[in-house]
C-alpha cells in the first residue's frame, strides 16, 4: 500500500533494556545509554561491536514501561556476549510480519503516537487484523543527522 508496508522479519536476537516509570523520551534516552555501553564493551567477553539499526522502543498503551533495543549485528547474532549490567539483557524475537509506516524529520515521542494513530487507522479501514495494544517505533538515524531522516512505527500482524 502507498501508506504502509507490510514486512516480514526472520527471528533474531536484539539487546533490550526495560526503563519504568520515566516518559518514553526519557526512558529512550536512559535506555540507549545503557545499550550503547553494552556495546562498548559492558559484556562479558568486553567485546565492542558496531552500532546497529533500528533502535526500537516498544510502546503498550497506557503503560509507563518502555523497552528500548538494538539489533544484535549480524555477526554475532549466534553467540551475543551476555551483558555485565543486571538490566540489560539479550531477547530473540520470533519471525513475524509487521505493518510498518515510515516517516522522516525528527522524531518525537508525540510523532511517533501520531504516525501509530494514522497506521492503526488505515489498517482499520481495510480490514487488516493486527495487535492493537502495542507498537514499536524505530529509529534509524543518529541525532547528528539533520536531513533526510527515517523512523517507522510497527504493529504486529494478527
Amino acid at each position: 500500500a502507498k501508506d504502509y508496508e507490510l514486512r516480514q522479519y526472520e527471528t533474531a536476537k536484539w539487546v533490550s533494556t526495560v526503563i519504568r516509570g520515566e516518559t518514553q523520551k526519557e526512558a529512550m534516552r536512559q535506555g540507549f545509554w545503557k545499550l550503547f555501553h553494552y556495546i562498548q564493551g559492558k559484556n562479558e567477553k568486553e567485546m565492542k561491536m558496531d552500532m546497529t539499526v533500528p533502535v526500537t522502543c516498544l510502546v503498550k498503551s497506557g503503560c509507563t514501561d518502555f523497552k528500548i533495543s538494538f539489533f544484535v549485528p549480524f555477526e554475532h547474532q549466534d553467540c551475543p556476549p551476555q551483558p555485565t549490567d543486571s538490566n540489560v539483557f539479550i531477547e530473540e524475537r520470533k519471525a513475524a510480519a509487521l505493518f510498518v509506516r515510515s516517516f522522516g524529520g525528527f522524531a518525537s515521542p508525540e510523532k511517533y503516537a501520531e504516525e501509530a494513530a494514522t497506521l492503526a487507522r488505515t489498517l482499520r479501514n481495510r480490514g487488516q487484523p493486527f495487535h492493537e495494544d502495542f507498537f514499536y517505533t524505530a529509529g534509524y538515524d543518529s541525532p547528528f543527522k539533520l536531513f533526510n531522516r527515517h523512523n517507522e512505527v510497527w504493529y504486529f500482524k494478527k
